[in-house]
Formats: C-alpha cells, structure tokens, sequence
C-alpha cells in the first residue's frame, strides 16, 4: 500500500555543517544528524576533540569528516566550507552552535568591558552571519537548505550580570528573523532554537544542589536537560518536511520561560 504523506523525514546522503560540535549540544547533534543517514561535518577549535567526535560517528557506522575552525575567522570559514563541499558534497544544511559562556557587568570599566563585549558578539552573533553568507551559494542549489542558529533562553529574557552574552543572543533572534525572510524566496529556511538549562560542560561547574535546585523552582519538567532533547528539536527543524517552517524561534527548555514567578 502506497504511502499518504508525501513530505520525507529523512535527512539521509544530506551533507550538515556543525559548528562548536566537540563537545555538549553540538556534539549530540552531529552524533544525532549522522545516525540518521547524514554526512556531518564536525568543526570546532580544539583538533584532539574534533577528531575524536568524527571517530565515534564512524565507528557506529556514520559518516563524518572533522575541521578545526574558529568561527571569528572569516578566511578560514571560507576555507572550510571549500573543504567540506570537496570532501562531504554540497552543503544542505548548517548548525550555528558555536557558542561562549561570557559575562560582564554595565558597570565595568572599559578596559575590562569592551574586550568581552566585542568577544561575546564577535563568536555567538557575527559568527553567524559569517557561515550562513559562506555557504549560502550552496544552501540555495536544490531550493531546500536548512538553517540553525543557536540562541539562548537568554534571547528572551535576560539575567544580570551577562549583558554582553544576553545582548549577543537577543541579536541571534533578530538575525534568524532578518535571514528568514530575506532567504525564504530562495528556499532556505532560517530557524532559531533557545535552549534553557542544559547539562553540559558549560553547566558542570554549577553544583549540583544549585541545579536541582534552580529546577525546581524555575523549571515545569522540574530538571535540567540533555543535550540529545536539544539536537532533536534542532533535527525537525531541517527535515524536508519542515519546509514550511521558517522564523521559528523553539525554546527548549523545560518550559521555563512560560511560567510565572
């Protein structure tokens, strides 16, 4: 008997580029995104952990080929996503999840708060836009490219003591909308996840009575998350048939940011 639905959710043979993938959310979703069929490539700075990501991805069997990459360099962005399309194939889709944890009070003295804030935008807001225009040429070849950019609940609200970082990821919101509107005649969908509290190595250092304990208090599902709930949720967005999803900005966070008090 034939199939009903006819949109796939399949990303098989598609080629995927994951930045920030050696560790935490971004290496859940090269490891998620090569388990379903994908071609991954893995970049994030440190060599030893790219490499080692790509050998667990092929040793169950996946397909992946790793690059060490900053993202705050644009001649070297170029030159990876040159390297990517000649050893995976065309680009399909693209992750923007290389990110910092940076903080600085309003109060600081220049000297001390400028350096953080050209950081915090330099690597978790400009860094977008820098990937998405790299490999754009590729993205809009088959009319269906898919795009990723990493925010933070951050995006939606804001802590004290984390302006440079909160002001960087509001601004990941904006460029999401500002991209998905522009390049939706082309095909390209420009989505937004905001994941919440994560356990991650960035959330290690928190002891572990101040998590459960921010859990409860702020969180509904009353725990922290995994950084394979993030991938998934970042998976739909790129499945062919998402295809209608563009703009979008997914929280994942437990349903944190929906609750009062």
């Amino acid at each position: 008997m034939p199939r009903l639905s006819q949109l796939s959710r399949s990303v098989a043979d598609r080629v995927v580029l994951v930045t920030g993938a050696a560790s935490g959310m971004g290496r859940a979703t090269a490891h998620l995104f090569a388990d379903e069929g994908a071609r991954v490539a893995v970049t994030d700075l440190d060599e030893s952990r790219v490499d080692a990501v790509v050998r667990e991805i092929r040793a169950a069997g996946g397909e992946a080929a790793g690059f060490v990459l900053d993202v705050s360099d644009l001649d070297r962005i170029h030159e990876v996503v040159a390297a990517v399309q000649t050893r995976l194939g065309d680009l399909d889709v693209l992750i923007n999840n290389a990110g910092i944890v940076i903080g600085a009070s309003w109060e600081q003295s220049d000297a001390d708060f400028e350096p953080v804030w050209r950081r915090a935008l330099d690597v978790m807001l400009s860094s977008h836009q820098r990937l998405v225009r790299a490999c754009l040429p590729q993205l809009r070849r088959r009319g269906e490219g898919r795009i990723v950019n990493v925010a933070s609940t951050e995006g939606l609200g804001a802590t004290a003591g984390t302006g440079p970082y909160t002001v960087a990821k509001h601004g990941v919101i904006g460029l999401t909308r500002s991209m998905a509107v522009e390049l939706g005649r082309h095909g390209v969908t420009v989505n937004c996840i905001c994941p919440g509290p994560i356990l991650t190595g960035m959330t290690e250092a928190i002891p572990e009575a101040a998590r459960e304990k921010f859990a409860r208090r702020r969180v509904p599902l009353r725990r922290y998350g995994l950084p394979e709930e993030v991938a998934h949720a970042t998976l739909s967005l790129c499945l062919p048939a998402a295809s209608y999803l563009n703009g979008v900005v997914l929280p994942v966070d437990g349903g944190m940011t929906i609750q009062n008090g």
